[in-house]
């Protein structure tokens, strides 16, 4: 056989393997591309999913912190509900001593030495505290 006759037959050869290998190359990128094409859909399937989830879960994460901010309100309303009322008490007890000083002041003016005796008993009658 002539040297030519072979290498036509290795060139005929070469590009039939050549035609081969981009007939295999395009049928897999066509089932690449459907594969690939059904991930993506997957992929925005559950991006999709996951959004609704992230938009239930903020909405919950809202309402908590308003359901935190009335308590917080509540509780700083009935704090100064309560030191108001203390404060209310205190000058109460305050008018109270006021008073209890005054008539102290009377009766010393009125019966001197009888608070210095009175002052030795308790209220009830009992021996003093001294």
């Amino acid at each position: 056989m002539d040297t030519w006759v072979i290498v036509l037959i290795v060139v005929v050869a070469v590009l039939l393997l050549a035609a081969l290998a981009l007939a295999l190359a395009r049928r897999r990128n066509g089932a690449g591309a459907a594969r690939k094409r059904e991930e993506a859909r997957e992929h925005l399937q559950q991006a999709q999913l996951r959004g609704v989830q992230a938009e239930r879960e903020q909405a919950l994460a809202e309402e908590q912190a308003a359901r935190a901010r009335r308590e917080r309100a509540e509780v700083e309303e009935r704090s100064r509900l309560a030191e108001q009322e203390a404060a209310e008490r205190a000058a109460t007890a305050q008018e109270h001593a006021s008073a209890a000083e005054e008539l102290r002041a009377k009766a010393e003016k009125l019966a001197p030495g009888l608070a210095d005796e009175q002052g030795r008993r308790s209220p009830d009658g009992g021996a003093s505290r001294l």
